[in-house]
């Protein structure tokens, strides 16, 4: 499926199939407003189904949400008990959503983490959307990229050891071939919300070719017309891949 020309007419420099974002900025949200800071994370999830809703319309096939970092297990741990409630709220709401519109829902991170629950409820989603194929929705759930990088290198070396691959097998696709995010290609853009200009331990590996657009939205003012114009930024731009303008045109490469 392909992604539809941006509107002011100009089209893709190279196909655009996934796209991934840091969600970042309820807290700041929730305190401008005197609000607790799971207020945010609750408002937040409206900008989820109306991203959501957007990526599939036009055509994304990944779409990948940093919903909970490795790092965010240290924070208050009333603030943690009220992000995992609303894990289980918005698992069993956009269940129905999930089905009906053909997504299809994975997870990646050290889920084990997760509290039963909520594990629970993530395996019953992701089984029951298993077969859809309108568009695939990650999310990064108790999720280190520098975590995920060791606990590949461990996966490689163990293999070595076993004689199973020798050192001079180790290339980046093996490597890329034990990380939690197997399988599914790496993000073509990142959007970053709240203005904060880092990619906070997220997809290291992955994003090595990523176009990022960061905008100053916080999360819960970010919506699907807002990812609609970040999209549009993307289609704006020229992905070289390390390349000149002038080869790639030699090339044909899209």
């Amino acid at each position: 499926m392909s992604i539809p020309s941006s509107k002011n007419g100009s089209a893709a420099t190279a196909p655009l199939k996934h796209v991934a974002v840091i969600m970042d900025g309820n807290g700041r949200w929730a305190k401008s407003r005197g609000l607790s800071r799971i207020e945010g994370h609750r408002a937040g999830a409206a900008s989820v189904r109306s991203v959501v809703e957007e990526a599939r319309r036009m055509g994304i096939q990944y779409l990948t949400l940093f919903s909970f970092s490795l790092e965010n297990w240290g924070r208050p741990q009333d603030e943690v008990s009220g992000l995992m409630e609303l894990f289980v709220q918005h698992l069993e709401s956009e269940r129905d959503g999930l089905l009906k519109n053909g997504i299809r829902l994975t997870a990646v991170g050290d889920l084990e983490r997760l509290p039963e629950r909520v594990r629970n409820l993530l395996s019953r989603g992701i089984g029951e959307t298993a077969d859809n194929s309108s568009m695939t929705l990650v999310l990064a759930l108790s999720y280190g990229s520098r975590q995920e990088i060791a606990h590949a290198a461990q996966r490689l070396s163990e293999k070595v050891q076993r004689g199973e691959m020798t050192p001079d097998q180790i290339t980046p696709e093996s490597f890329a071939g034990e990380l939690w995010t197997a399988g599914i290609p790496d993000p073509d853009l990142l959007i970053r919300t709240s203005g904060e200009m880092r990619i906070s331990n997220f997809l290291l590996f992955q994003l090595a070719y990523a176009e990022l657009v960061v905008v100053d939205d916080l999360w819960p003012d970010f919506d699907g017309q807002k990812f609609h114009e970040c999209v549009d930024e993307y289609l704006r731009r020229e992905r070289r891949f390390g390349l000149t303008t002038e080869q790639l045109e030699m090339s044909g490469r899209p």
